[in-house]
This record gives C-alpha cells, structure tokens and sequence, in this order.
C-alpha cells in the first residue's frame, strides 16, 4: 500500500509541477542577486541572503528561508489535502477501502506519502540552491559563516546545513498533519487544503501581536525559522528542541483526530 502510494505521488506530472514551480523563486533571487551583486543588509531580507554573494554555499539555506513562510507550506498543504479529500471527489475512496488493506492501513500510506514529498521537496529546494550558489557566487572564505561571526570549515556548514534541512522538514510535518485532517472531514481538497493554510495564516497573524505573546510559544509555526539556530557558534538547541517538540506534539494530536474520524466515518464516494 505504501509503494502504491508513493507511486502515485510521484508519477503525477502535478506534483513535479509543484516542486518546479516552488524553486522558480530561489532561482529568480539568485539569478537578480548575480546580476546586480547588491544583496540586503545584515538582518533584512531571509536568512542567510545578504552573505550569499561572499559565500554561494550558503544559498541552500537562503532558498529555504524564501520558500518557508508561504510557498513550502502551500505545496504541503496541496498535497496533503488531497490525500484523502481527493479520492473521495474522484469517488475511488470507498474502493480502496474495500480492499483487505483496511483504512488504518491506508491513512498511515497516505500519510507516509505526503511525508516524502515533504522531504523530496525539501532536499531538491536546497540542491538547486547549492548548484545556484557554487555557480553564480564565490564559495571561498567560508570564514564568518556563522551566525555569530565565527569561523565554519567546509565540513562543518555540511553538517549543518543537512540538520537544517531535516528541521524544515520536521517543521512541515505539522502542516501535513492539518492538512491531511481536514482532509478526512471533507470530500473537497481545496477546502482541506484552505482549511490548513487558514490555521498556519492565523498563526503567522498572530505572532506580530504583542497581545498573543502568551500563545506565541505554542502557535505552529512558531519555530519554523529556528533552523538558524544551527549556524551558530556554539548550536543553540533551546528553540530546535521546542520546534520539534510543538511539531511531534500537533502531528500526534491532529492524526489521532484525523484517525478517529477517518476510521468511523460512512464513506459514500
């Protein structure tokens, strides 16, 4: 069921539109960086841009930091709200769970799925964005390449930049697990799909007021951008921790909902 799943996803041409689409604007960034070599500011801008001319490296992390706030999580949301909302509109649903594979078996594919296009996506955002960078800007020094001004040999900003990479796609986790349990409330995957990018809108809103700040540590995407915290010298692993954790904590909740639902609801399409 799994491989079936996985094969599905990755054999529809929509879903390498997606991944296409999503790196078009590190690649633009990129492509106007080069050209007119004026980079932001120190603090202005996503992570990691305004050093990218000194150390093209470094523009895998910048691509993230560009895609994160809106167009990553609207790919996973895409994909994930049509998990089980798109068959039930294409009225295959009730087959595939007439099969001996049983619904658990089947949500747990879907899930898994989703879960690999997350990281596909993720690896191929900063693949591209490490040839962009080696290509189009200088690689050497690698000296002041982290955060706190310090010194990170080759071998350092690969590890690190790996561990950045395995964060962001912890981090959307989250926004699969809203999106997938949406999914099972309803036949509609734009609606699941809106449902999803509703909540982590919200939470994005909210985490500019100062009136939320007693929330702001358990909003959703609170941590998303905490992946810099691994290109400073030494780690600061308080926000990454707590990143992980808010996000195993939405995933397990939102999939025990979307479980029960799924596992008890009449199924008529």
């Amino acid at each position: 069921m799994i491989t079936v799943e996985l094969s599905k996803l990755f054999r529809r041409k929509r879903t390498w539109a997606t991944i296409g689409l999503l790196n078009a604007l590190p690649i633009i960034v990129a492509v106007l960086l080069a050209v007119t070599n004026l980079a932001p500011r120190p603090g202005r801008g996503p992570a990691f841009l305004s050093a990218v001319l000194t150390n093209g490296a470094l523009f895998p992390l910048a691509a993230l930091a560009i895609v994160l706030p809106l167009f990553l999580p609207i790919a996973i949301a895409v994909v994930a709200g049509d998990s089980i909302a798109g068959e039930a509109q294409a009225g295959t649903l009730r087959y595939l769970i007439a099969r001996p594979t049983g619904r658990t078996r089947l949500l747990v594919a879907k899930l898994i799925a989703v879960l690999a296009f997350a990281l596909v996506t993720v690896l191929i955002v900063a693949t591209v964005g490490y040839f962009l960078g080696v290509t189009l800007f200088e690689t050497q020094p690698v000296a002041g390449t982290s955060v706190s001004g310090t010194t990170l040999t080759a071998q350092q900003l690969t590890v690190r930049t790996m561990l950045a990479i395995g964060y962001v796609t912890v981090s959307m986790c989250g926004v699969a697990a809203f999106a997938l349990f949406f999914s099972t409330f309803t036949d509609s995957p734009l609606g699941a799909t809106l449902g999803a990018l509703a909540v982590l809108i919200a939470s994005s809103l909210l985490l500019t007021l100062d009136a939320a700040s007693p929330i702001a540590p358990y909003l959703p995407t609170r941590y998303w951008l905490s992946f810099v915290d691994f290109f400073r010298d030494p780690i600061l692993w308080r926000d990454i921790l707590r990143g992980i954790g808010l996000q195993a904590v939405y995933v397990g909740v939102l999939l025990a909902g979307a479980w029960a639902n799924f596992t008890t609801k009449d199924i008529t399409s």
